[in-house]
């Protein structure tokens, strides 16, 4: 309780909590570790996290050890005589058993033995990450780094054998990342006498996190591969429509219907590898930065861990990224060529439009001059139809004058005719 008189954020305590809730383990060497990271088949929008917790529940009640939270991320505590630690990540769980002691035959696998065979083959996913780290103490000043290099090169392929002092020469630590005939990637961690136990935690922690997100993001790599082919067919159909616009206009409708299709696939690709390509470069960054963190100095001419991901992680990284790169440039070259096409559509329709309105005004003044001409005939008809009434009504006017008709009607015709076109315009006029 504090005596501000305002209210706290509802997430304010639980936001502060969760940066402290998951401790580095304190380890005490010599000692094991044995560690599982378990993924469902579908992609983290889907993930059923109930069954991921009823898993740990089960494993959990058959060493009789207490139930976490019901919505907890993470749980420790002893399972028989190992310290379990459980996560729950994005797209993963993982467990992981530290045991004191280390087994006469370097990674026999015998760390495993306190998962249960049935309860692993109940599990809900696939294996993400198996590791298996021995830890083992030496007095740095009293054993050269020849002798803890002949100890521990045995142990590893090398070839593909990395290995560094790290964190100011506090330990050495190797692995060969590959997978050995017991389905586990080993790492040994070989640490002065005398390193604190938080410090050997954190490193074997690093080292676990390493190998966890390289397996993770390495999953973009076949996908990589797959989308390749289908970019390929892609530029290639875009390119066909380029070839296509710069032809017959009268094509134009055609072409944009075939590039929106080619625009809704490409969207389609991007949005089913959207999450993969996504989570891969988090993912690249987590391990760059955890190898950048134990401070790596060279061992006995072993390639640093750094120096392996360049040569075998980056390379797979880079091809994930630009198959992104290249699926972003391809939907931005389909969007502009989609807009260039409306804008010949419009443009070729507004022409022929033109071309209707100018035909429009064509037949307009046609019709307008064969009404002038009507309208002449109808001044002549009137005329003389005027010409006529007015002849039968002044011809017997002027019988008693002497005056005959044809005089009567030649007077009054051309008269008539100008009243009346007179007429007819000023009407004209009113109309218009």
């Amino acid at each position: 309780m504090h005596n501000k008189p305002i209210a706290d954020h509802p997430l304010r305590f639980q936001l502060a909590n969760e940066l402290h809730a998951r401790p580095f383990p304190q380890l005490k060497a010599p000692c094991r570790a044995a560690y599982l990271a378990i993924k469902q088949p579908s992609n983290a929008a889907k993930r059923d996290r109930s069954a991921d917790r009823a898993h740990l529940i089960a494993l959990l009640d058959l060493f009789g050890a207490a139930h976490p939270a019901p919505d907890a991320n993470h749980y420790s505590g002893a399972v028989g005589n190992s310290y379990l630690k459980w996560e729950m990540h994005s797209e993963f769980v993982s467990y992981t058993l530290f045991a004191d002691g280390v087994a006469e035959i370097p990674f026999d696998g015998s760390a495993f033995l306190q998962f249960p065979k049935k309860w692993l083959a109940e599990a809900p996913g696939v294996v993400l990450s198996s590791v298996l780290i021995r830890m083992e103490t030496a007095d740095f000043n009293k054993v050269s780094t020849q002798e803890i290099d002949q100890k521990i090169s045995p142990w590893f392929v090398q070839e593909s054998m990395a290995a560094a002092l790290v964190v100011g020469g506090e330990a050495v630590v190797a692995s060969d990342f590959r997978i050995d005939p017991l389905g586990n990637v080993r790492f040994a961690i070989i640490a002065n006498l005398g390193i604190t136990p938080r410090r050997l935690g954190r490193i074997a922690q690093r080292l676990l996190e390493i190998e966890t997100y390289k397996s993770a993001s390495m999953l973009a790599f076949p996908m990589s591969r797959q989308v390749e082919g289908t970019l390929s067919r892609l530029e290639e159909e875009l390119e066909n429509v380029f070839q296509h616009m710069s032809s017959d206009e009268a094509a134009d409708s055609d072409t944009l219907e075939n590039l929106l299709r080619l625009s809704a696939e490409i969207e389609n690709t991007a949005s089913s590898t959207a999450f993969r390509f996504g989570a891969a470069q988090a993912y690249s960054k987590i391990v760059s930065q955890r190898i950048k963190v134990l401070r790596e100095e060279r061992f006995e001419g072993w390639q640093l861990l750094s120096e392996f991901m360049m040569r075998r992680y980056d390379p797979a990284m880079r091809t994930c990224i630009s198959t992104q790169e290249r699926l972003r440039d391809l939907s931005t070259r389909a969007e502009r060529a989609a807009n260039l096409l409306r804008t010949r559509v419009d443009v070729y329709t507004a022409r022929q439009n033109n071309q209707v309105l100018a035909r429009m005004d064509d037949r307009a003044e046609l019709q307008m001059r064969l009404q002038e001409t009507v309208e002449g005939l109808s001044v002549v008809a009137i005329s003389y139809y005027a010409v006529s009434l007015l002849g039968y009504f002044l011809t017997p006017l002027a019988v008693p004058f002497g005056v005959e008709k044809y005089y009567i009607i030649a007077t009054i015709t051309l008269p008539v005719v100008l009243l009346v076109w007179w007429m007819a315009k000023r009407m004209r006029k009113r109309l218009k």
